[in-house]
């Protein structure tokens, strides 16, 4: 059966949500470029995406309700269903996981009696597996609300998500101090952070992120290369061997192994 209309907001929420909404608008020569961030406003209302957060998102930007849900659910930073005031997300993806993801993930399961997607009875934690972090150098990581917990085990992600529900102060290992889902989505909607300190406490990069960077300014020693377990370097360099490409040599003269040469110029 088709479903009926999605319900409006309240008179209230939607003259709060209209105002919003008119300066996210606003940033922008196309107002259709407005709609990822007035998703996460709607969000910031209700937690997650609903049907009537998509008709307001709709109609403040004359779009159809199909546009409006064909990107609403290609996101997932967008919750499709009522969640957590904490999101938790493991990442399981390839070095996380075998840095201990995997493990991490399967003994949160357990810890709070709930599978990937759920949500706590007390509506405290939802946990999901998240494929990537983007923070590989201090695997395995966990996310809180979009927050870095680095170099976590077992025992620590159970005392994360401990902490949580007990509400008690939780601080990332980077970044901003935690608030709710819903205030983190209307941070993501553009408004700004009202918290004390919370801008500044922003963070950055890690030692291990910037070593590269600190090579290419030479402000390191460069890496020693390390042998094959009972061999060592050669006593003599190989000889230089230079490639066809080394002009402006022939390639006969670049190659000994082939003194005849090329038919014509290289080039040619």
């Amino acid at each position: 059966m088709p479903q009926l209309p999605a319900p409006d907001y309240p008179d209230d929420v939607r003259a709060r949500l209209e105002a919003d909404a008119r300066e996210v608008i606003a940033r922008y020569p196309d107002s259709r470029s407005a709609l990822l961030p007035l998703l996460h406003l709607v969000q910031s209302e209700e937690g997650h995406v609903t049907r009537t957060g998509m008709q307001f998102c709709a109609d403040m930007l004359d779009l159809t309700t199909a546009e409006v849900t064909a990107v609403a659910t290609f996101y997932t930073m967008y919750r499709r269903k009522p969640s957590g005031d904490y999101q938790v997300g493991v990442c399981t993806n390839t070095l996380c996981a075998v840095m201990g993801g995997d493990a991490i993930f399967e003994a949160l399961q357990d810890h709070l009696g709930v599978g990937n997607g759920e949500t706590t009875d007390d509506g405290k934690v939802t946990l999901e597996h998240i494929e990537c972090n983007a923070a590989c150098d201090f695997a395995p990581v966990v996310m809180v609300n979009w927050e870095f917990f680095d170099n976590q085990t077992v025992a620590t992600a159970k005392r994360l998500v401990d902490g949580l529900r007990a509400g008690a102060q939780v601080e990332p290992t980077r970044g901003a101090p935690l608030c709710t889902f819903k205030e983190t989505a209307r941070v993501l909607a553009g408004f700004p952070d009202e918290r004390p300190g919370a801008v500044e406490a922003g963070g950055s990069a890690g030692p291990a992120s910037l070593t590269g960077l600190r090579l290419a300014k030479g402000e390191m020693t460069p890496a020693r290369v390390v042998h094959p377990r009972g061999s060592g370097p050669q006593d003599q360099p190989p000889a230089e061997h230079l490639s066809s490409h080394d002009a402006p040599q022939r390639t006969s003269a670049s190659d000994p192994a082939h003194p005849a040469g090329p038919v014509s110029e290289e080039g040619e």
